[in-house]
């Protein structure tokens, strides 16, 4: 399926959002890291996170939007920022697979597992329940955002699919 629009990346540890209903909001190859999709229908923003490890470690280990935790408060920040409410959010995950697999550590190195365990305690405690998911498994995925229609699609090699 052809790619319409404006793409707009969201890069490891990035965030993106657009009200511009020209825009694609895409996260590329998302491994153990997860996209955080966000729509708000009634003001018509779309935000993306790309999240690489669960927890921020206190201040100086990197920008929030690095981690799943403070990402995700930051994601509900800019959704406000844009004139969007939070309770009215269609939220999405996609990712978190286990792609660093080594008898007796996959606890230790289930990133993924851990980050989607992250993003599901967070968003619960702002009272957000995910719309959709597509995480786990051992493939990489590319998430894409259309701004205009809220609409996500979600690749995997040799596959795309609506979430």
């Amino acid at each position: 399926m052809p790619i319409e629009g404006i793409v707009v990346a969201a890069g490891l540890g990035e965030l993106q959002k657009s009200r511009d209903p020209r825009v694609v909001l895409v996260a590329y190859g998302l491994g153990s890291c997860i996209g955080v999709v966000a729509y708000e229908p009634a003001a018509q923003v779309g935000a993306l996170l790309h999240a690489v490890l669960p927890h921020a470690s206190g201040p100086g280990s990197g920008p929030p939007t690095r981690f799943v935790d403070t990402g995700i408060e930051a994601l509900l920040r800019e959704i406000e920022r844009s004139g969007g409410q939070p309770c009215r959010l269609v939220v999405k995950m996609v990712g978190g697979a286990r792609m660093l697999i080594r008898p007796g550590l996959k606890d230790v190195f289930d990133i993924g597992a851990r980050n989607v365990e992250t993003a599901r305690r967070v968003l619960a405690e702002h009272g957000l329940s995910l719309a959709a998911v597509d995480v786990g498994g051992s493939q990489g995925r590319t998430v894409r955002l259309f701004v205009a229609t809220g609409r996500v699609l979600v690749k995997i090699v040799g596959e795309e699919r609506e979430l």
